[in-house]
């Protein structure tokens, strides 16, 4: 047997490292991936191969209930990238969490509606006073937009009646039986019953940009996996540039990952990528920060007591792991 010198067994080791380096798999996290409109995108990663393309193996999507449990997961789990909301990554850097804020995703929270049944006397926001407002649960999204809904038009939390009714379609079932008279939803929730409700405003036409989820990752990954988490964000930037072009096609994807009827997935989609007039940011994002919409969703999170502090954003975000057009900010 012929003896290999000792520089081509190492040069051999290295491209080993190397191959094996390239071809890591790593599953990746995502709030209410497979329920809520914020994971759409990376459902049209997977399905048009643009995780694949821009280098990144990602073997899987994990879903979770909400931020705590995302970020839990994403610590627990030793995985690189999770999407989550701003106010428990906030709360969970302070707390000293080797976390970092490297992508904004969503920037306003256009998903959501106030609706009411069809023969409701509620015909405007200044009808809502008096009446019995669902949200999903205490020191939710939900239940802090309902605080600013209600203030843009000078009343108080004191005016109307917030009730607790624990997720987007218990609150269907909630003002079918007349427990509520304003249902809080959410898409794609909304786009499933808008045949039998009745829109009485839209959060994309009432409030200003708020950030909604943003993308996290560990201080491990970041140092040893950029490369990775540069492909996962190179590759959902595709999928929204994709979804804002081709809805009805994304909506078709969307439908099969989330058991959804193709119709409903594409009236879902079709909301969300169409700007309402006077709209100055989309819904989906590809990754630019808005400062002040985080600023005012911090705002938002401290009317519920979900957050008291002030982030400090300087420390707390890192704009390395974007493409270079997109680390100036809005």
């Amino acid at each position: 047997m012929t003896t290999m010198p000792r520089s081509l067994i190492l040069a051999a080791a290295l491209a080993g490292l190397a191959f094996t380096g390239a071809a890591r798999a790593a599953q990746i996290v995502v709030s209410n991936y497979g329920v809520a409109a914020n994971g759409m995108p990376y459902a049209v990663a997977m399905e048009k191969g643009f995780f694949r393309d821009e280098g990144a193996d990602v073997s899987g999507i994990l879903s979770s209930s909400g931020g705590g449990t995302t970020i839990r997961n994403l610590l627990g789990g030793n995985l690189d990238y999770g999407e989550v909301d701003l106010a428990g990554t906030v709360a969970a850097i302070e707390q000293g969490n080797d976390l970092h804020i490297i992508s904004d995703n969503v920037l306003t929270v256009g998903e959501f509606v106030w609706a009411v049944k069809p023969d409701s006397p509620i015909k405007s926001l200044k009808d809502f006073k008096g009446r019995k407002i669902g949200y999903t649960n205490p020191r939710s999204t939900s239940q802090a937009l309902n605080i600013l809904l209600v203030q843009t038009i000078g009343l108080t939390q004191a005016d109307v009646e917030p009730v607790k009714v624990g997720g987007f379609g218990e609150q269907v079932v909630a003002l079918n039986l007349g427990a509520i008279e304003v249902a809080t939803l959410a898409d794609p929730v909304w786009s499933k019953n808008s045949a039998k409700l009745r829109t009485v405003v839209r959060a994309a036409d009432a409030l200003p940009p708020l950030c909604n989820v943003i993308g996290v990752a560990t201080g491990k990954a970041m140092a040893e996996h950029g490369d990775f988490l540069r492909a996962v964000l190179r590759a959902r930037r595709k999928a929204v540039e994709f979804m804002y072009a081709h809805p009805d096609e994304a909506g078709d994807i969307v439908a099969r990952v989330y058991d959804l009827d193709p119709a409903i997935a594409r009236q879902a989609v079709r909301n969300l990528t169409t700007m309402a007039p006077g709209a100055t940011l989309p819904y989906w994002g590809v990754g630019r920060f808005d400062i002040k919409g985080m600023d005012a969703m911090i705002a938002a999170q401290r009317g519920v007591g979900a957050y008291s502090g002030t982030p400090d954003w300087g420390k707390m975000i890192d704009r390395s792991f974007l493409a270079d057009d997109l680390r100036k900010d809005y």
